[in-house]
């Protein structure tokens, strides 16, 4: 059967892509994934449908939820002409990419504090058991002269005053309470 004119149940539909027999028929209640129907009722997808299905996921992928795709759709249906319609996708894409950027950055910088903590932290293999936490903010181990702790590592030493760990419990809506 040629791929245009290839038709498939909303079972194959969901093997091919991995999708959800469910997700599918929820995307079709959104507007995102139209189906044609067989005379027995069932819905029929052809190859537009596998790429539909397959540029949704990308959009998810990208951070898009579904309204936002529904809201996607609707701006390029709503265009005058395909130049405005693709002039959207190109401004929505921008903007996207620019957000992607963004996050990019700022997983690098996570993955660098993660590298420096990692490596600092190595230092703390040469410390004995006899040490308790509160030493931890104090540490002169030679491992660590000269160098300051991470901010990873920072925020979780102690001071040498004593702490008291409280958990709070909330018991109902008016009722919260502190337990050690």
């Amino acid at each position: 059967m040629a791929l245009e004119r290839m038709r498939m149940k909303i079972g194959e539909l969901a093997r091919k892509t991995g999708k959800s027999v469910r997700a599918l028929r929820h995307y079709e209640e959104l507007g995102l994934l139209p189906a044609e129907r067989s005379d027995g009722g069932f819905r029929l997808y052809g190859a537009d449908g596998l790429a539909r299905v397959y540029w949704i996921s990308k959009l998810q992928d990208m951070g898009f939820s579904l309204a936002q795709v529904q809201g996607l759709i609707a701006t390029v249906e709503s265009s005058g002409t395909a130049p405005e319609a693709m002039q959207s996708l190109r401004e929505m894409f921008r903007a996207r990419l620019q957000r992607t950027r963004a996050q990019v950055e700022r997983l690098l910088q996570l993955e660098r504090d993660l590298a420096e903590s990692l490596a600092y932290l190595e230092g703390c293999r040469v410390c004995t058991s006899e040490h308790d936490l509160e030493g931890c903010a104090t540490c002169e181990s030679p491992a660590h002269a000269d160098t300051r702790a991470p901010s990873l590592v920072a925020g979780v030493r102690l001071t040498t005053a004593p702490t008291v760990r409280t958990v709070q419990v909330r018991l109902g809506d008016d009722d919260t309470r502190r337990v050690p």
